[in-house]
C-alpha cells in the first residue's frame, strides 16, 4: 500500500467533515439560521485556507524554530515550486479548518458573520499554528518533552473547544435561553430544540466517516493504520451507548441528540491515543467520554449558564482534555514486528545447500507507557503540562480577540436580527428552506389566462338569505382521528373544509420531557386543525358528530370551538354571505 496517497486521501476525509459540522451544527439550531450556519463553515475554510497559507503554515511547520516556540515565516509555498512539502501543507490544512469550525456552532444564532470572518483568519493564521508547531514540529517544545497527541484531542479539539466557550460567553445567551426570577434571582434554563435532527444525525455519521481519515491519515504502516480503525470505532460507539443509558436512566428516555454528542465525544477523546492503545483502552476511554459529556452539557448549560446550541464545548473541549489526559493512562510501548529475509547458505550431508530464511525483528517505535501499564507518572504529567499550556494559550489569545471584537460592537447580532433570524439579516435569504415558503412569482395553473367576469365564468343563482346565521367551527384532535372525522362531517353534508397540521398541547401540558438535559416547557404534539364555515347545516348537529366520531373518554381526544362569521365572499362569483357558502350552480 502506498501511504504517500493514502496520507492525501486521508486529507480529503478530513475535507469532508466540514460537511459533517455544517450539517450537525444546522439541524441542532433552528431553521431561520440554517444558512447562516452554512456560510459559516464556508467562510472559515476558504478564509482559513488562504491565511493559513500565507502565514500559518510557515509558522507552524517551519525548519527554522526559534526557541521551540514559533516558526520563522516564509513563502516557500510561492517561491520554492520543485520543492514544497504540498501533501504536507493540504494534510496540516484540513486539520486547521477544523479547529476554526468548531467555534461556529457553540456561538450559533446571535454572532455577527463579520465577526465569525475575523475570529476565522486569526485562528488559522496565528493561535492554532503556534500552539500545534509546539506539538508536531519536530522542534517544538512540548514535541521534545514527548508529549503525544497523535492527531489532535489537544491541539485541534481542545482548542477549538476552549473557543468556543469563551465566545459564547463573552457573547452571552440567546434570547430566550435563560429566565430570572424577580423574587429570587434564580435563572432558570430554557430548551430550544433543534429544527432538523435528521440534520443534525447526517453531520453525526459523516463526521464519523471522516474520523477515519482525521486520525488514520498518518499512519506509517497496514499494521498500525487497521489499530488506528479499530480504536476509531470502539471508543464511540461505546460513548454512544454510554450517553443513550444515561440519558435514559436520568430522563426516562434516551436522547437523540445526547446520544448523537456521546458518539463525537468518543470520536474526541480517542484522536490523541488512536494509535497508542489498545481494544480495551479504547473502550474505556468511550465509556468515561460518554457520561462526561452528558454531565458536561448540563453542567455548562444549567449550572454555568454559558448557552451552547450544539454542545461544542462539552464536546470538543471537555473530551479533548480527557483524550489527551487519556494518553497518560492508557499507552502502551509501541513495537513493530518486521519481517526481514536473508539467504543462508548450510552444508547437509556434503552437499551445499542455499534456502532463504525470514527471520522476525522487534522494532520498538514508542517506548511512552501509561500509568496503567507500569509507565508512572511520568508521562501523565508530561500529557498534563501539554493541556494547561495549550489552554493557556487559548485562553488568553482567544479571550482578547472576542473581547476586543465586542468592545468594537462586531460581534453580536442586533436584537431585533437574531429575532427575524440571520439567513434574513445576514444574507437576505427569507428562508434556507425556500420551498416551505409562499413565494409571490411562482407560477400557478392559471398563468396565461385571460379574467372573465362572473357571469361568463359561472352564472350567478341568487338564492340570497340575509338572516341565516354563519359559524365557524374549528376542531382540534389527533392525527389519526381525521380520516373518521372526515367520514362523519361528509356523512352530515359538509365537504368543503380548511385541515392544517398543528403542534399543541391541552392545559395538561404533556408528560414531563427533556431536551439536552433542560425540561421542556409544554411537550407540544402532532395534532390536526379542520376549520369549516357552515350556514345550512346547524352546528349543534356537527358538534354532536364530531363528538360522537372522537369521543374515547381519555385525555387528547381533542376540543371544538365554535365563532360567528360576520361575512363571507367568494372570489370567483362576488356572492356574500350564505349564498357564498352554497355549491350550487
Amino acid at each position: 500500500m502506498d501511504f504517500g496517497i493514502w496520507f492525501l486521501m486521508g486529507a480529503a476525509l478530513v475535507f469532508f467533515m466540514q460537511c459533517g459540522f455544517a450539517m450537525l451544527e444546522a439541524g441542532f439550531t433552528r431553521a431561520k439560521n440554517a444558512a447562516n450556519i452554512i456560510m459559516k463553515n464556508l467562510a472559515d475554510f476558504s478564509l482559513g485556507s488562504l491565511f493559513f497559507a500565507l502565514i500559518g503554515f510557515s509558522i507552524m511547520c517551519a525548519e527554522d524554530y526559534l526557541f521551540g516556540f514559533i516558526g520563522v515565516p516564509n513563502l516557500g509555498i510561492f517561491n520554492d515550486f520543485n520543492n514544497f512539502d504540498y501533501s504536507g501543507f493540504i494534510f496540516n490544512l484540513v486539520f486547521c479548518a477544523t479547529a476554526a469550525t468548531i467555534v461556529s456552532g457553540a456561538m450559533a444564532e446571535r454572532t455577527k458573520f463579520t465577526a465569525y470572518c475575523i475570529y476565522s483568519v486569526i485562528i488559522s493564521a496565528v493561535i492554532y499554528p503556534i500552539e500545534a508547531g509546539w506539538v508536531w514540529n519536530g522542534n517544538g517544545w512540548l514535541a521534545n518533552l514527548g508529549f503525544i497527541d497523535f492527531a489532535g484531542s489537544a491541539a485541534i479539539h481542545m482548542v477549538g473547544g476552549i473557543s468556543g466557550f469563551i465566545g459564547a460567553a463573552v457573547l452571552g445567551p440567546r434570547i430566550g435561553k435563560y429566565s430570572v426570577d424577580a423574587k429570587t434571582g434564580k435563572k432558570t434554563a430554557h430548551a430550544i430544540p433543534g429544527h432538523s435532527i435528521t440534520l443534525g444525525a447526517l453531520g453525526c455519521f459523516i463526521l464519523w466517516f471522516g474520523w477515519y481519515g482525521f486520525n488514520g491519515a498518518a499512519a506509517g504502516n497496514l499494521p498500525q493504520l487497521g489499530s488506528i480503525f479499530l480504536t476509531t470505532t470502539l471508543s464511540p460507539a461505546t460513548a454512544a451507548v454510554a450517553a443513550m443509558f444515561l440519558t435514559w436512566f436520568k430522563n426516562g428516555k434516551p436522547d437523540v441528540s445526547m446520544s448523537l454528542n456521546g458518539a463525537l465525544a468518543g470520536l474526541v477523546a480517542i484522536t490523541a491515543p488512536c494509535s497508542n492503545v489498545d481494544a480495551l483502552g479504547a473502550i474505556l476511554i468511550g465509556l468515561v467520554a460518554g457520561i462526561l459529556v452528558v454531565l458536561a452539557i448540563e453542567f455548562i448549560d444549567l449550572k454555568l449558564h454559558v448557552d451552547d446550541p450544539v454542545g461544542a464545548v462539552a464536546v470538543h473541549g471537555v473530551c479533548g482534555v480527557w483524550g489527551a489526559l487519556a494518553v497518560g493512562l492508557f499507552a502502551k510501548p509501541i513495537v513493530a514486528i518486521t519481517a526481514v529475509e536473508e539467504t543462508v547458505t548450510e552444508v547437509v550431508n556434503g552437499l551445499v545447500v542455499v534456502s532463504d530464511k525470514v527471520t522476525e525483528v522487534e522494532n520498538v517505535i514508542s517506548e511512552a507507557a501509561g500509568l496503567f501499564y507500569g509507565g508512572g507518572f511520568e508521562l501523565l504529567g508530561i500529557q498534563a503540562l501539554g493541556v494547561l499550556t495549550i489552554a493557556a494559550w487559548t485562553f488568553v489569545t482567544v479571550g482578547a480577540t472576542f473581547l476586543l471584537l465586542k468592545k468594537f460592537n462586531l460581534l453580536r447580532a442586533p436584537k431585533e436580527d437574531e429575532i427575524k433570524g440571520l439567513d434574513s439579516t445576514e444574507h437576505g435569504l427569507i428562508s434556507g428552506y425556500a420551498d416551505f415558503m409562499i413565494m409571490a412569482d411562482e407560477a400557478d395553473s392559471t398563468q396565461g389566462l385571460s379574467p372573465v367576469s362572473a357571469n361568463e365564468a359561472i352564472p350567478v343563482v341568487n338564492n340570497s338569505n340575509p338572516n341565516a346565521k354563519m359559524s365557524k367551527v374549528v376542531i382540534i384532535t389527533k392525527q389519526d382521528k381525521f380520516e373518521q372525522l372526515k367520514w362523519v362531517l361528509d356523512k352530515i353534508g359538509i365537504t368543503g373544509m380548511t385541515v392544517t397540521q398543528v403542534l399543541g398541547c391541552g392545559m395538561q401540558k404533556g408528560a414531563a420531557e427533556y431536551y439536552r438535559g433542560v425540561q421542556l416547557t409544554s411537550k407540544l404534539l402532532p395534532k390536526v386543525k379542520v376549520e369549516i364555515v357552515v350556514s345550512k347545516v346547524p352546528v349543534e348537529q356537527i358538534i354532536g358528530a364530531v363528538r360522537k366520531a372522537l369521543y374515547t373518554g381519555n385525555i387528547g381526544d381533542g376540543k371544538i370551538f365554535v365563532y360567528g362569521v360576520e361575512n363571507v365572499i367568494k372570489v370567483r362569483t362576488g356572492e356574500e354571505g350564505y349564498d357564498a357558502l352554497q355549491d350550487k350552480d
